[in-house]
């Protein structure tokens, strides 16, 4: 039944391919017999995000799950007693890099330029990433390029329409500016990003701080390496390149999640409605899992809404106005229906730091796509930001509040959106697998 050994409640997983179908219909069929027949009260299906493959999303389940089992067995979360839990685990593609392509300077020196060899290399990396047919050769093609951007406008212009090329289009919105990011010429696209983009510092975490690790029921602690690093701090055309080359990615990972989250495990999650009665069905997403439980929750435009109990969304890599209405005065962001349309039940809880780099850095290249100047961008109170470093904003149905230490008072409510500050637990973008995360969870499940 679990592909995780010591998975402390009883796990089923299913993997979904690149176009959200699922890539197994007898593991998907096994899964949907197990989840029926087992007297489950509780089903909690969750999604790991970018930069995990196969092996790290599953010990990313088992690290979190171990400290939702500690909790639940501690007794901090009263009327739980009663209820029993199955996990649902969702396996996606998501390209795993090599470590140095992933912190924010990359491999390059902090007083270095980045260069023409290590965008190369970066391209080399990018392989296997992107949906179109011919991506391989296409990024064979821009490769060839990169010697000649220094110095040649139509270089810049035609490397730019190569790498826009790359991914499959749908997921535009101008809450990431995505939408002029494939509309503006090639070449004004490099001059834009060939700016310095700074994200605000992070804090670090206080001193005597509620960490889990060392405390009588600290969880396994991941550490925060891993995440994807999705800006630059330096300046330039070659930084342009890498600066292109990953909000283009972003922009593919972005597009990915969507789908597999509208178009797999939203119909998915109907065949387990239909074939359970009353059973509890909480989505818990992280980075860019965020995204695709989200759009489960979405669903697709053409069919009625379905309607899961609760949602937790773990640094989740999106913008911090997906949720908002009429978040510039004319659009709504991407995700308002779920909330207009109550299609989470009980409450929406959203852990966010300044802490977490990787989506701190996704939006200052948002801004300068949008021609503005992004240094220092990126909270709450610019227009472009990432739900995991600020919460849901311009949102009249959030409410700012913090990671509580086991045994705080939650106030959650249905309906609601809950952005809790975890400064002082979460010290980057992968470092989810703390009690006090457990805590919050299994608090919102409570209210169902």
């Amino acid at each position: 039944m679990s592909n995780i050994p010591g998975f402390p409640f009883p796990y089923f997983e299913v993997q979904f391919n690149k176009q959200g179908d699922a890539a197994d219909e007898n593991e998907v069929n096994q899964a949907l017999n197990s989840i029926s027949t087992g007297s489950f009260t509780d089903l909690l299906i969750v999604s790991h995000g970018w930069n995990n493959d196969m092996a790290d999303a599953r010990k990313l389940y088992k690290n979190l799950f171990d400290c939702v089992d500690k909790v639940l067995d501690a007794g901090d979360v009263p009327n739980l007693g009663s209820r029993k839990f199955a996990v649902l685990g969702v396996l996606w593609p998501s390209k795993k890099f090599a470590e140095e392509d992933l912190i924010p300077s990359g491999a390059a020196g902090i007083n270095s330029a980045v260069t023409v060899e290590f965008i190369q290399k970066q391209l080399d990396n990018l392989k296997g990433v992107f949906d179109k047919a011919d991506a391989d050769a296409t990024i064979d093609k821009a490769k060839q390029l990169v010697p000649q951007l220094e110095n040649s406008r139509n270089a810049q212009r035609e490397f730019a329409d190569l790498i826009r090329s790359l991914p499959q289009r749908g997921a535009e919105h101008p809450e990431d500016a995505s939408d002029r990011f494939f509309t503006l010429d090639g070449a004004e696209v490099m001059n834009r990003l060939s700016k310095p983009a700074f994200a605000p510092p992070a804090h670090a975490k206080p001193a005597g701080g509620a960490a889990s690790i060392g405390s009588p029921r600290g969880g396994p602690h991941v550490p925060s390496g891993g995440a994807a690093g999705l800006g630059s701090f330096f300046s330039g055309i070659n930084s342009a390149a890498r600066n292109l080359l990953n909000f283009t990615t972003y922009y593919q990972m972005k597009e990915r999640a969507g789908i597999v989250g509208q178009s797999g495990v939203n119909p998915l999650i109907r065949k387990i409605q239909a074939q359970t009665n009353g059973m509890k069905l909480h989505l818990i997403g992280h980075s860019f899992g965020g995204r695709l439980v989200t759009a489960a929750a979405l669903g697709p435009d053409n069919q009625q809404s379905l309607k899961v109990n609760s949602m937790t969304l773990l640094q989740a890599a999106f913008s911090h106005n997906g949720f908002a209405p009429k978040f510039d005065g004319s659009h709504d962001g991407f995700f308002r229906k779920v909330v207009s349309e109550n299609r989470v039940a009980g409450p929406i809880v959203i852990t966010c730091t300044q802490n977490d780099k990787a989506v701190g850095l996704a939006y200052p290249l948002a801004s300068l796509i949008a021609g503005q100047n992004a240094s220092g961008l990126g909270d709450k109170n610019d227009p472009f930001g990432g739900i995991g470093r600020n919460g849901a904003q311009k949102t009249p149905e959030a409410s700012d509040g913090t990671l509580l230490p086991i045994g705080g008072s939650y106030q959650f409510e249905p309906g609601k959106l809950h952005n809790l500050n975890a400064d002082a637990i979460i010290e980057g973008h992968s470092d989810i697998c703390h009690n006090e995360v457990a805590y919050a969870i299994l608090k919102a499940v409570a209210t169902t």
